[in-house]
């Protein structure tokens, strides 16, 4: 089943993220497709490419993020599928696979520039996207695991009206789903207090993004706290 290997890898009783409807439905020919962008601050951060198809999301993970710049070349790695659902999800994991945050970070419609099927059989797969913040003709590129993963893809900008050399990610940094939010402020909501003893990542850069941003949260909660406090007197 297209959803087995993504619902292996979570405990549902723990992780908020969506199971997925049991079978997957396909949307009629000429309907527009979703595709969404999640920043997903994990052991490492990076970002996950999603493009509906057959009833689910195809999925990469790019380390780096996408770059609106035809020049670049980004590391895609393949992912199991996700559920459509997953596309609108914002939240905080709290263990387990993939613990961390996840920001929806673009979203919008996508189109194919080429038979869809075929084109990801044989690694090449042209299309466009009409998001907030990614727009234009792209192409992600199968490197068939020379030097490299067999999942291994790349993503890259065509060269239109829409590329250019702005770092599109430290340009437009924040959710498209929670006004203004960034990492601090999803956790804020979300019981920023769950990873003081055991955040998810501990050491190295990462580690210490985590600290900033556990920090921040918890001082953005605080007064909330005290007029809960307060209002039980």
């Amino acid at each position: 089943m297209a959803l087995d290997d993504y619902r292996k890898k979570r405990d549902f009783t723990k992780s908020p993220e969506p199971a997925g409807d049991a079978s997957p439905k396909r949307k009629k020919a000429g309907a527009p497709l979703f595709f969404c962008v999640q920043k997903h601050l994990a052991s490492h951060l990076h970002y996950d490419l999603r493009l509906e198809w057959n009833g689910v999301l195809l999925s990469w993970a790019v380390p780096k993020g996408p770059s609106i710049d035809s020049r670049d070349k980004r590391l895609a790695m393949h992912v199991e599928d996700h559920p459509i659902e997953y596309g609108t999800f914002e939240g905080v994991i709290p263990e387990g696979y993939g613990a961390g945050i996840v920001m929806l970070w673009d979203v919008g419609t996508w189109e194919p520039e080429v038979d869809v099927d075929a084109a990801f059989r044989k690694g090449d797969l042209k299309f466009r996207l009409n998001g907030y913040k990614l727009k234009g003709s792209w192409v992600l590129v199968k490197t068939h695991g020379f030097g490299g993963a067999p999942n291994s893809w790349l993503l890259i900008k065509h060269k239109d009206d829409w590329s250019g050399p702005l770092d599109i990610a430290e340009f437009a940094p924040l959710s498209v789903k929670t006004p203004n939010a960034d990492f601090a402020e999803i956790l804020q909501g979300k019981t920023p207090d769950l990873w003081l003893n055991n955040p998810p990542a501990k050491t190295g850069d990462t580690g210490e993004v985590f600290k900033k941003i556990i920090e921040r949260a918890l001082t953005m909660t605080a007064p909330t706290k005290a007029r809960k406090a307060a209002k039980k007197r």
